[in-house]
């Protein structure tokens, strides 16, 4: 009654239950050994494939010096995508700092007002900036028209520049061409700027004067004018319908050619042509007539004819008195002939000719 009842199943059971944990045990013990040793072998394993992949990550590195290793992946809507590195040793550096003080310094790295974005502000200073422009451009020409009124004033106003008689000097004054006369005309410019003088003006009307072979004018700044003149007493003037008068000497020169100047005291001969009639001799030979008469008697010659070389004849006073000369011999005697005969009354009577070509013979009609 007290031993211990077995079922069959259990006691059945028992023993080959015994011998499978052993066995189930053994074989967990042999497959944890054989699991530790693949584990110790897997792990050598990897150590050696990673110093094995180092070395070759390490000679690839070498290899391709700061190349980038981009692998390219093409997306569904055809995008490509670039995946890789960079060599960071390779890449533009950026400085923050600087690219701010740059933006918000000058040339000379002093800070500068802020861009202004706002438009009205902008508009607004445009404006201004065009206010201050217009002020300068108004002020430059204000102030550029004053210097040259200053400078006209100077030039020609002021009393700096301004020719006064005393300070004209003349040379070159003659018996016929006076100081006086040429005073006269280069007075005419006194009281002006010596740079509104004209040189020319003075020079053209002393060249009017018969007999002026020479004139010139120079001016001595600040203010002074030298007036040169040479001339020489015209033994006639030679008159033609188209070229005016012109002053010749007793030997058939050329002087000077005048407009409408005066011909007092001296006697005028009307010809053709200037050129031809200083060949002609009949002109040649009333010039020399002419050139030895006395001022007195030239003063009183109103016309003066020379048909031929031995006809020359000149009328006094308007036709007064007429005296017929002949040519050009012996002109001493006929002058002398001529002056006694002129200043008698009780010799020249009511007569208005007299007629001394032959001057041992002179005729009185």
């Amino acid at each position: 009654m007290g031993r211990r009842i077995v079922s069959s199943h259990e006691s059945a059971d028992t023993p080959h239950s015994s011998n499978a944990s052993r066995q189930s045990r053994s074989t967990s013990a042999a497959s944890s050994s054989v699991s530790t040793g693949n584990t110790t072998g897997r792990k050598i394993s990897s150590s050696k494939e990673r110093r094995n992949t180092g070395e070759t990550n390490t000679g690839m590195t070498r290899t391709r010096t700061a190349r980038a290793v981009a692998s390219h992946t093409v997306t569904a809507d055809g995008d490509t995508v670039r995946h890789g590195f960079v060599d960071a040793r390779r890449m533009p550096s950026e400085d923050a700092l600087a690219a701010t003080l740059n933006e918000t310094a000058g040339a000379l790295g002093l800070p500068v007002r802020p861009k202004i974005v706002d438009f009205d502000a902008r508009l607004k200073e445009r404006r201004r900036a065009g206010r201050r422009v217009l002020a300068l451009r108004i002020t430059a020409i204000i102030a550029s028209l004053v210097a040259i009124c200053a400078l006209a004033w100077l030039l020609f106003l002021s009393p700096v520049f301004r020719l006064e008689t005393s300070q004209i000097s003349v040379t070159g004054g003659n018996a016929w061409v006076s100081r006086d006369d040429i005073l006269a005309i280069a007075d005419k410019q006194s009281g002006k700027s010596l740079f509104l003088v004209s040189s020319k003006d003075v020079v053209t009307q002393l060249q009017n004067i018969p007999g002026v072979t020479e004139a010139q004018v120079s001016k001595k700044f600040p203010k002074s004018l030298s007036v040169s003149v040479k001339a020489q007493q015209p033994a006639a003037m030679l008159k033609t319908a188209s070229s005016g008068l012109v002053a010749v000497d007793d030997q058939g020169r050329i002087l000077n050619t005048v407009g409408d100047a005066s011909t007092e005291g001296i006697p005028v001969i009307e010809v053709k042509d200037v050129t031809r009639s200083l060949d002609n001799k009949a002109i040649q030979e009333a010039l020399k007539v002419l050139g030895s008469l006395s001022s007195s008697m030239r003063g009183s010659i109103t016309k003066v004819t020379a048909a031929t070389q031995d006809s020359i004849t000149t009328e006094l006073n308007g036709g007064e008195h007429v005296v017929v000369w002949g040519d050009s011999s012996d002109l001493e005697l006929k002058k002398a002939i001529v002056d006694k005969i002129l200043s008698d009354p009780n010799v020249i009577g009511d007569k208005t000719q007299v007629d001394v070509s032959a001057p041992s013979r002179p005729i009185i009609k």
